[in-house]
């Protein structure tokens, strides 16, 4: 089965490319560039989606989103009905605003929907993608109790534990599934060489408390 895959370089979309890659003939990653905040894709860092794509091996489309509701599902659409796929695949964990829209599009083209991760236990979830030797890092927090020193943590053991117990505190999800903080992909099982951050800047709303890391300046180093 042919597949293209929806990748903002965060470890939901990676975890959807590394599940094509084992069971599919994963064909494409599709990346999304909005010009500001979109409730339907990922935007901090997605210019590096190039970088982590080269790294998988698989062709990459990237385009740059008009950011309207209507048109940036439009403009998907007609990129992937370009494409020759027989199935899209999606990360999504738990928010049908968004995997409602991909389904839709599915559905118009004629496309089988794959969502590998879709109502998954969340901390099971996690603590898989550490086990297979997924690095991740917090590049985006918008929640309440996620502050500026979440901005460039690794997902790790230390951290899961964190997001537990600002779960039970305030109610956020601790796979950041209701936008409550964004991620990057470093390494992975998929990627050939691993990413290392040479110089990174973290931007602060301290009226709002949100804020999210641009990633300035990396290099690739051998596993």
């Amino acid at each position: 089965m042919k597949a293209g895959c929806l990748f903002s370089g965060g470890k939901d979309s990676t975890f959807a490319a590394y599940y094509a890659k084992k069971n599919y003939q994963l064909k494409y990653l599709i990346s999304v560039k909005s010009k500001e905040e979109s409730t339907m894709f990922h935007y901090p860092n997605i210019e590096l989606t190039k970088i982590q794509a080269k790294l998988i091996g698989v062709k990459h489309i990237f385009y740059e989103s008009h950011n309207e509701k209507e048109k940036e599902i439009e403009e998907l659409k007609q990129v992937i009905s370009k494409l020759n796929i027989d199935s899209i695949i999606v990360g999504a964990v738990a928010s049908k605003y968004q995997r409602n829209r991909i389904s839709k599009i599915a559905k118009e083209l004629n496309l089988k929907l794959i969502s590998p991760i879709w109502k998954i236990d969340e901390l099971q979830y996690l603590k898989k993608l550490i086990d297979l030797g997924f690095k991740t890092i917090i590049t985006g927090v918008a929640a309440e109790g996620l502050t500026k020193d979440y901005l460039g943590k690794e997902i790790d053991e230390t951290c899961i534990g964190d997001l537990i117990k600002l779960n039970k505190k305030f109610g956020i999800s601790i796979v950041g599934e209701g936008g409550e903080y964004e991620s990057f992909v470093l390494d992975c099982p998929i990627f050939d060489r691993k990413i290392e951050i040479l110089d990174s800047i973290k931007y602060w709303n301290a009226k709002i408390q949100s804020g999210w890391l641009k990633i300035r300046k990396i290099r690739l180093v051998k596993k």
